[in-house]
């Protein structure tokens, strides 16, 4: 069975996700009215601002899920502009500034901070949220690791990237079951 998501992007308190829940089920009533239909559906919401995520226990009283949009929390996080970031971070980097593109690979000490921050947060309120993140992190085989790692559910990323994302998941489980020592031995 087909379970649709509706995803109400940059969220930043929960009654703004209640507010536009409540306009998201008032549609989908009157158009399962109209067409004398039942669709089972959930309603969640992205994680792409700081403050969602310090605060993603309340957020979770009104989504059913959470994707982090980690290119937007990057870019607040950082407090820069995705578009002007091309222009130095390959100098930060060159610098030893960064060690890594934050675009590229999730900077796991600060943006990452918050995605595993969310994820607690947003779980102890709901248990059985589900949580993963979207962006060109999600291709990203480090990445992919540190979600599996903080416990996400699922990564999303461009076509592209899915046989590297793939593999960085069985990975991550493979380290997780065997040992992190075992499974780089083996792979």
């Amino acid at each position: 069975t087909i379970v649709p998501e509706i995803m109400i992007p940059l969220v930043a308190v929960v009654e703004e996700l209640r507010t536009l829940r409540a306009n998201a089920v008032a549609v989908c009533e009157e158009v399962m009215s109209r067409y004398g239909v039942t669709v089972n559906y959930l309603i969640g919401t992205m994680i792409e601002l700081p403050r969602a995520a310090l605060v993603a226990d309340e957020i979770a009283r009104e989504a059913e899920f959470f994707s982090f949009g980690t290119n937007d929390l990057t870019q607040t996080t950082f407090g820069l502009s995705r578009d002007d970031a091309g222009k130095f971070l390959p100098l930060y980097v060159e610098k030893g500034v960064l060690q890594e593109d934050p675009f590229v690979s999730i900077d796991q000490s600060g943006v990452g901070q918050l995605v595993k921050i969310g994820c607690e947060k947003g779980r102890s309120t709901r248990a059985n949220l589900k949580i993963g993140i979207c962006g060109e992190h999600g291709g990203d085989p480090a990445s992919v690791i540190f979600c599996h790692q903080v416990g996400l559910d699922y990564v999303s990323c461009s076509p592209f990237r899915v046989p590297i994302a793939r593999l960085a998941a069985a990975h991550a489980a493979l380290q997780e079951s065997l040992g992190s020592d075992q499974a780089t031995r083996t792979v």
